[in-house]
């Protein structure tokens, strides 16, 4: 297999899941690029993870971050876990006011039910969840007490983007939501934990004539909904966020109506896509991962904190079965600045350049430089198999070439190879027998993971 194609490969399962073994990646390889493409936008074909094993590590909120960051590890599904991700992002509830964790997670759950189908469906679901009815004061949205919250982020943040509806279409929208609200679950204690249900109540909702986005009549949540995915500002806003997610960073979202996109042709296409399909997620997607922009985009955006915490446990290769402390890792990616089940604001996070200031970016080297200092983990013993199937000895520029190739393949700048290349050098060749090797390989994976380029995904 050609290295251009193992490094495609890679890039694909960076940004549609969340790295590979280097095991998984020969085997993606074998399987091509068009037909892994084709099974990531169908997670159907997919193995789905034994519900059974994890509930045993349901718990705490550490715990039910710790079993999404394990469905991210061991998905046979892995796009409709980062999709689940995406739209955390995009439609963001936060835990700090829901208080409320079997809320949060069953919201995730619906996110990645729906989140690779029709933007229809998933809007509507959207709009019934406890916690985003909760989180956006839906439930005080009531007939002759209007409550516009969830219509106006519906509106700016999740579907269209400023500039493309009015303050009369926002206010009409919080009309034919009335009444949408949700039922209180039984306390926790002594019970555990229940979901809340979603409710429509009739009395509560305003049954007048509303006009929105040129379209007039009694109208309730599911006819804006529809009104809302048959505009191409949608097509073009989630378009966006697709870019943005999976192919190069653009500036935050608050810009976008004064910003354009920094590549108009893409987002153009990924948008026509959109209309053709009736807003079809996986449709888009697919067109998205076979478009030579983003086969182009290696290395063009920062990883997230939870791309890079997944990424590094693919690389030493545990956490390929329910284990505990994987508490651990929701507590690393907090650290990093993404607190999963808790976004900051309604806007989500602050991505690209934003993910990395000192502090930030302290917190991420520190814990690639950790989690890769034990030569005993799966990934580094078959790291140095490989490296000893080249031979019983290699130079220092090779042993930097293939520490690079299988911890990536990853792309590096003049400047870091020349220190890692001095590095090898002061130890000389490297001789794969020696009681050192697993030293220096270590070593020399630290260094690498500390490396700027390793922040780019």
């Amino acid at each position: 297999m050609s290295q251009n194609d193992v490094a495609l490969m890679a890039h694909l399962m960076r940004r549609a899941g969340f790295g590979t073994t280097r095991t998984e990646l020969e085997a993606y390889v074998e399987k091509g690029y068009e037909n892994v493409v084709d099974d990531l936008v169908h997670p159907e074909r997919g193995t789905p993870i034994d519900e059974d094993i994890l509930d045993r590590y349901f718990g705490s909120e550490g715990g039910y971050v710790g079993t999404w960051i394990y469905r991210m590890m061991n998905s046979r599904c892995p796009l409709q876990e980062k999709m689940a991700l995406f739209w955390h992002h995009v439609l963001a509830t936060g835990l700090g006011k829901n208080q409320h964790i079997l809320a949060s997670t069953n919201q995730i759950d619906m996110l990645r039910h729906f989140g690779m189908g029709k933007m229809r469906d998933l809007l509507l679901e959207l709009s019934k969840d406890p916690a985003m009815i909760f989180w956006l004061d839906n439930n005080e949205n009531r007939k002759g007490e209007p409550n516009e919250n969830y219509g106006r982020e519906l509106l700016e943040l999740f579907s269209l983007g400023v500039g493309n509806y009015t303050e009369d279409d926002i206010k009409n929208c919080a009309l034919a939501f009335t009444g949408w609200t949700f039922g209180q679950p039984i306390p926790l204690y002594p019970h555990g934990y229940y979901a809340p249900p979603f409710l429509f109540v009739e009395e509560e909702h305003d049954n007048s004539e509303k006009t929105f986005l040129g379209h007039t009549g009694n109208l309730n949540g599911d006819d804006i909904i529809d009104i809302i995915v048959e505009q191409p500002a949608c097509a073009r806003f989630i378009s966006r966020h697709l870019y943005n997610f999976f192919v190069a960073d653009e500036p935050q979202v608050p810009s976008w109506n004064v910003t354009p996109p920094q590549d108009p042709d893409a987002i153009e296409t990924l948008a026509d896509a959109f209309m053709a399909s009736d807003g079809h997620i996986s449709h888009v997607l697919g067109v998205l991962f076979n478009a030579d922009f983003f086969k182009e985009a290696q290395f063009k955006k920062v990883k997230s904190p939870t791309e890079l915490v997944t990424g590094i446990l693919k690389l030493i290769g545990i956490c390929q079965g329910p284990q505990p402390g994987m508490a651990q890792y929701a507590s690393a990616t907090q650290l990093m600045g993404q607190k999963l089940l808790d976004p900051p604001t309604v806007e989500g996070w602050h991505t690209g350049k934003e993910w990395i200031d000192g502090g930030l970016l302290t917190a991420r080297v520190n814990f690639a430089v950790r989690e890769v200092s034990d030569a005993s983990k799966p990934g580094i013993q078959d790291l140095i198999s490989r490296l000893k199937s080249n031979g019983s000895s290699l130079s220092p520029e090779a042993f930097v070439d293939k520490c690079l190739e299988l911890t990536g393949p990853l792309t590096v700048g003049d400047t870091t190879r020349e220190y890692l290349t001095q590095f090898a050098e002061a130890n000389g060749e490297l001789n794969l027998e020696d009681d050192d090797t697993q030293a220096r390989v270590v070593s020399m994976l630290q260094l690498i993971v500390a490396s700027r380029e390793y922040q780019l995904g």
